[in-house]
């Protein structure tokens, strides 16, 4: 198992410096990280840091970290991420219609991002454990599922807690083995992340994938 490839190397916090996005993409290529994961506001310039390191995609967030945005405005930061050079979207769902039971409302939310990044990007949708009950979550993922994604995920670490190895055995057992799997939030170590990846996990999203790579444990949010 190369860990490395399934790390989505993220930074995701609002204060991030130019500084900073281009350190995360020099560590992405030392360690060949699957994708750095950034705000849409750094997508560009990421994408210039990695144009001679194609095995490093860049990865960005939709509709983050709330899911509230409308499906006409998450499919237009869809097409202008893709444009700016992003190749994998991570779209948060809208979390209230979910409780609402507003099933069509969800599944066409996800579907909106899905067709306009079909063909040209990856799409991992967010479903936000930590504010799910399991019967939700299976929901979720059933919608996900429905509606053409690549990829379920955990978390968008701005919640209220990040991905357990529970989350993602039961996200694992909905989607079955064609579709990926996103452990992200709270994965700070070596251990953390091979339990995630024993329970079914196919990408984690960690701030700490340096120090994951080094078997060290990070204090990192993300």
């Amino acid at each position: 198992m190369n860990l490395g490839r399934m790390i989505d190397h993220t930074l995701l916090k609002a204060n991030a410096t130019q500084e900073e996005i281009l350190k995360l993409t020099q560590e992405a290529k030392e360690n060949l990280f699957a994708s750095v994961c950034v705000n849409p506001t750094w997508v560009k310039f990421a994408a210039e840091q990695l144009k001679d390191t194609p095995e490093v995609k860049v990865c960005t967030v939709i509709g983050f970290p709330l899911g509230a945005t409308t499906t006409e405005v998450k499919a237009f930061e869809t097409k202008n991420a893709i444009e700016n050079g992003a190749t994998e979207v991570d779209m948060v769902i809208n979390i209230g219609a979910l409780k609402d039971k507003n099933f069509e409302l969800v599944e066409q939310d996800i579907k909106g991002v899905v067709d306009a990044a079909k063909g040209k990007a990856l799409t991992k949708v967010i479903i936000e454990t930590s504010l799910l009950t399991d019967e939700e979550k299976v929901k979720a993922c059933e919608l996900a599922v429905k509606a053409g994604t690549d990829f379920v995920k955990t978390s968008t670490g701005f919640s209220t807690g990040g991905a357990t190895p529970e989350d993602i055995a039961l996200m694992r057992k909905v989607v079955g083995p064609e579709i990926g799997v996103k452990a992200s939030g709270g994965v700070r170590s070596l251990e953390d992340a091979e339990k995630m990846v024993q329970a079914g996990a196919t990408r984690i999203g960690a701030s700490s994938g340096v120090a994951i790579m080094k078997g060290q444990q990070s204090n990192s949010a993300y």
